[in-house]
């Protein structure tokens, strides 16, 4: 067989080269256009796998019964107790009831004791249960250590921290606001230290007993920050955000800790709005929001309210903050609030 000794010419390296480049080129674009063809399959994948979890979960929200089953002994298996604060009207006159029908002994809290009073005795007569009445004007700070004194026999299973204070139903801006030191001064003490008062209250003893439930009303607007009613809404979000954390703490311990947002509610603080399609009377919203206790650590209550705080989340803040949309909206509280509602001040009675 014979060997080749020749030379090899120039004109052929150079194609032989010129071969290689273009390979090296063909094999970088082709890895190119794969990672490229990955990270869009993958982000559309992680889209496709948000949205369905999205869609999951908002299917669960509208079968609250379903998804989300309390038995008939729940309530009773907390504890013989349920604590009420801000008790005597709206919302919290509401929980007492409906915790009462679920077999619960009451005790309610508010600073009226001739509407507290009135209050017990309709719980009593339509349900059978005990009820106590305990007197305390929350927008002051030394009332606390009364309220442990009268509580500490009892075995409460059930806090619901209702009491709040809204400065004004009428938007203003923050300096704008009446006795704006005075009102700084209840709204914290009313809005956040109750809630954190009471908690740290009621908290060893259902840790204790490794079981419990704790539900603090925030509000909806407190789901984006809210011009015009800054203070009220700092105040909510904060109790939302001490839930959260709290549930996280003693989750793991029975303890079942839930912040509710509602929106609109016919109660005197929201103005005696006319109950509609979004606005509930205060019996029937705390009839759904019971539905939604072991939805997690917070809930809007209802499936429209639920509905209205994504809407309101997907608002872009510079169109919400507008100029334009603040007037707007409120000239359209002036006007649709009822003259009962006009005064300055919204705080349980």
């Amino acid at each position: 067989m014979g060997v080749f000794t020749g030379t090899v010419t120039p004109s052929l390296c150079h194609y032989v080269q010129t071969f290689r480049v273009q390979q090296d080129r063909l094999f970088a674009q082709d890895t190119e256009m794969e990672f490229t063809e990955q990270f869009f399959i993958s982000l559309g994948a992680a889209v496709v796998l948000y949205y369905g979890i999205k869609l999951l979960f908002f299917s669960r929200i509208l079968f609250p019964k379903v998804c989300f089953p309390i038995s008939e002994t729940f309530f009773t298996s907390m504890g013989e107790w349920a604590v009420v604060t801000g008790a005597s009207e709206g919302i919290g006159r509401a929980y007492a009831f409906a915790l009462a029908e679920r077999g619960m002994n009451i005790v309610i809290m508010s600073r009226t004791k001739s509407t507290l009073d009135q209050v017990a005795k309709e719980i009593s007569n339509s349900t059978g249960q005990k009820v106590r009445v305990i007197i305390a004007d929350f927008t002051d700070e030394n009332i606390f250590s009364e309220i442990e004194e009268q509580l500490k026999d009892l075995c409460v299973g059930i806090l619901v921290n209702n009491v709040g204070i809204l400065p004004s139903f009428i938007p203003y801006r923050f300096l704008e606001s009446e006795d704006l030191d005075q009102t700084i001064t209840k709204v914290i003490n009313c809005n956040v230290k109750t809630m954190v008062k009471m908690c740290r209250m009621i908290l060893p003893q259902m840790d204790k007993r490794r079981k419990g439930v704790i539900v603090n009303i925030s509000s909806g607007i407190a789901s984006v920050p809210f011009p015009l009613y800054t203070l009220y809404a700092a105040s909510k979000i904060f109790v939302e955000r001490f839930s959260q954390g709290l549930q996280a703490e003693y989750e793991n311990r029975g303890i079942l800790i839930q912040a509710v947002a509602p929106f609109g509610v016919c109660t005197r603080m929201a103005g005696y709005q006319p109950p509609n399609r979004v606005t509930f009377l205060p019996e029937d919203f705390v009839k759904n929001s019971l539905q939604y206790l072991r939805a997690g650590n917070k809930t809007h209550g209802s499936i429209c309210h639920i509905v209205l705080g994504w809407i309101l989340q997907c608002i872009p803040l510079k169109v919400l903050h507008s100029d334009s949309l603040l007037q707007g909206m409120q000239n359209y509280v002036k006007k649709t609030t009822q003259p009962a509602a006009s005064g300055t001040s919204f705080k349980e009675p």
